[in-house]
């Protein structure tokens, strides 16, 4: 099994190549990653948030850290690509362990960011997070399987310090991450495109854009640099969206019959 699981750790790294994108759509339960698998993806992320919401649970780690393993499981043994799982901020729960249990329910790829939820959402300093990027990567060392890190800071999504550096503060942060063995970094945020074209090209790993799959174009997104594209919640809004749209005409608002 760990055979298996390090050939496909590292055809999910392969995919990653800059002004060469590698989609990788956000998925929740079994339904949705079969509809992006049939749909011709070489990959899928777990996302948190949509995977919360499906549970009727709140993200920032309103799961426990064993409700994320329960459905990447069924999702693995649905689908015949590499999935990656958000794991937020780890749940509490060691380097070591995070490791061994997705790799065990048959992932091959882990987000972790610098906000610790458990802990009033204080972002951790540079060097903690590049200390937990580091103690992952010596797990994945040690379980034999190059697990694809994708290190994510929040520093831009959340506005945090100063607007004037707050990009540079990201790209210190996201170079820490990198020197700590992270394979893709993650500076969060619906970017314009000179931030994207810039990021792309000052950090010193593969790129991972977050955008709007019925807004954004991946020729543009390629064009700027970035490697990896994924949809964070929004492709879960946008199907709220069109089902809301669908159910409207069937709910007690419509109108009466002629």
């Amino acid at each position: 099994m760990s055979g298996d699981l390090a050939g496909r750790a590292t055809s999910l790294l392969d995919l990653h190549r800059p002004g060469d994108p590698v989609v990788m759509p956000t998925v929740w339960d079994v339904w949705s990653a079969q509809v992006a698998a049939d749909a011709g993806f070489a990959a899928l992320s777990v996302g948190s948030k949509p995977l919360a919401h499906s549970m009727g649970k709140t993200d920032h780690e309103g799961m426990q850290f064993e409700d994320v393993l329960g459905r990447v499981a069924q999702i693995t043994a649905a689908v015949d690509v590499p999935v990656s799982v958000d794991v937020e901020s780890c749940y509490g729960v060691s380097a070591d362990r995070v490791v061994g249990r997705l790799l065990e329910a048959g992932a091959v790829g882990l987000n972790v960011e610098d906000t610790v939820h458990s802990e009033a959402g204080r972002l951790r300093t540079s060097a903690e997070q590049a200390e937990l990027v580091a103690a992952l990567r010596t797990a994945s060392d040690r379980a034999g399987v190059h697990m694809v890190l994708n290190a994510r800071t929040d520093v831009i999504l959340h506005q945090l310090g100063d607007e004037s550096d707050r990009i540079e503060r990201a790209i210190a942060r996201l170079r820490d991450a990198a020197d700590a063995g992270a394979d893709c970094l993650y500076p969060i945020g619906l970017h314009d495109e000179d931030t994207h074209r810039r990021l792309a090209a000052e950090l010193p790993l593969p790129v991972n854009a977050v955008v709007r799959p019925d807004e954004h174009d991946l020729s543009v997104l390629a064009a700027l640099g970035i490697a990896r594209i994924s949809f964070g919640p929004f492709l879960q809004t946008a199907l709220t969206a069109r089902m809301q749209d669908i159910l409207k005409h069937w709910g007690s608002d419509r109108p009466p019959a002629s």
